[in-house]
């Protein structure tokens, strides 16, 4: 019994779950991110890495156009005062070499640098204005960039000089830098990964204060959906408002309704008991006999109807302890025999739900143990969970013949009665289990400790255990 409601709620809960908003947005936001800054990483590398190529070609031109200077003033290339001031250029195995051959490809000059290393010849063609430039692989596993030209000394005849740079160091530069802004945009793009989960939280922030207005409604703190909202949600708190107003408005006139029918129905019954009582035949007597147990059996359903309509509006709570205790003390009056015992623990929550519906259902369940006791009935309140909600749990014992669990089972069909000597329609269990699905509760039946029947009802609990003054 309410495992319909249960799943119900089991479905919901989990679809809120899987569906939350601010998740999406924060995953999707951080995917981007991702994405975007892996993309600037390699963006602001290939960038810093072609600033680095740009500089190191405009620095071997200076350089090359140096030593072409000097030999030019010297008319000289074998000349010892030829060289460089850049101090890379004495460093041995530095990558940055310049060197002088003849046009027969003989070695005229070259840079201390050079000592131990021999460059081999650029793959490229000379351009029209005898220069040419690329990489190439030296010794020592460098990568060098290297720019030549042609000279032509009087009386001498024609040179080829060559500048190198060291092109390795140019790449490990762009390596490191390239580590050193994933790191950097890494902690940028949590920040903003962080910052974007924060936004979202606070721009959902209307849509969880609706929530909590709907809930203090379906509390019964509050009359309607109260509350400033965003010109996107406004219109949802009011379409919420009018549902409310419309639901009451529906609930009332199913009121109405029902009490038009009862008197609709009372009046015929009530003329076809009269006509049934002025004679004596068996006819009379039979429809004497089945008018009156329409006249219970309508009754009974009209009564439930108006449960089931009071029910159906949110919004109301109940003081558990203070129904059950007027129940134990209604009951032990009109049962002098038997022995009610209350233990009733001072933290139970409020009932979720009308005042006279827990009546119903807690009075039907004590009207049964008195009946069906030999002289001792217990009533038992306390807070438990169900399904992972807050809940009341109401239990009534007594000490009779109690039921097998195939009677158990069995009494919980509508209208059925074990014993048909015991005054009762039969029906006031059906209204117990009715009401306890419109709740979402449970209602089950087993063995007490007493020896009878423990009737264990649960149901769901207000939020607070204390309604708010007004």
């Amino acid at each position: 019994m309410g495992s319909d409601a249960e799943s119900v709620t089991q479905t919901t809960q989990e679809s809120q779950t899987r569906g939350s908003i601010s998740f999406r947005l924060f995953w999707l936001s951080a995917g981007w991110l991702i994405v975007a800054l892996i993309a600037t990483a390699f963006l602001l590398s290939e960038l810093y890495s072609q600033a680095l190529d740009r500089d190191l070609t405009e620095s071997l031109d200076f350089q090359l156009s140096s030593l072409v200077g000097q030999t030019l003033e010297n008319n000289s290339a074998a000349s010892p005062d030829l060289g460089l001031a850049d101090m890379r250029f004495s460093r041995p195995t530095s990558g940055w070499y310049w060197q002088i051959r003849s046009e027969s490809g003989a070695l005229v000059n070259f840079s201390p640098s050079m000592v131990g290393t021999v460059l081999p010849e650029l793959s490229e063609p000379f351009s029209a204005t005898g220069t040419r430039s690329g990489l190439i692989a030296a010794d020592y596993g460098q990568s060098l960039l290297a720019v030549e030209r042609w000279v032509t000394l009087d009386d001498l005849g024609r040179f080829r000089i060559i500048v190198t740079g060291n092109y390795s160091d140019l790449e490990g530069r762009v390596d490191a830098f390239r580590g050193q802004a994933v790191i950097v945009l890494a902690v940028v793009g949590l920040i903003l990964a962080v910052m974007s989960g924060m936004i979202a939280r606070f721009a959902l922030r209307p849509i969880e204060r609706l929530r909590e207005a709907i809930e203090a409604v379906r509390e019964g703190e509050k009359p309607t959906v109260e509350g400033a909202f965003p010109r996107e949600i406004a219109p949802l708190a009011g379409e919420l408002n009018e549902l409310l107003r419309s639901n009451t408005q529906i609930v009332e006139r199913a009121r109405a309704q029902v009490g038009n029918l009862a008197h609709g129905l009372k009046t015929p019954l009530a003329v076809l008991r009269n006509e049934a009582g002025a004679a004596q035949t068996p006819l009379a007597k039979s429809v004497m006999h089945e008018t009156d147990a329409m006249s219970r059996i309508v009754s009974t359903y009209l009564d439930q109807a108006r449960l089931a309509a009071r029910s159906s509006v949110v919004g109301k709570r109940t003081d558990t302890l203070a129904v059950l205790d007027r129940l134990a003390r209604v009951m032990a009056k009109l049962n002098k025999d038997r022995d009610i015992a209350t233990d009733l623990a001072p933290a139970t929550p409020w009932f979720r739900g009308d005042e006279g519906d827990l009546e119903e259902m807690a009075g039907n369940l004590l009207d049964n143990a008195c009946k069906w006791a030999q002289s001792a009935v217990r009533l038992t309140a306390r807070e438990t969970e169900m399904s992972g909600n807050r809940s009341v749990e109401i239990v009534v014992e007594d000490d009779g013949d109690g039921l097998t669990d195939a009677e158990a089972a069995h009494v919980l069909r509508r209208g059925v009665r074990l014993d048909e000597k015991t005054p009762g329609s039969g029906l006031g269990l059906d209204i117990v289990k009715e009401l306890v699905d419109i709740y979402g509760g449970d209602l089950s039946l087993g063995r007490s400790a007493l020896g009878g029947l423990r009737a264990t009802l649960i149901l769901p609990a207000a939020r607070h255990t204390r309604p708010q003054q007004a």
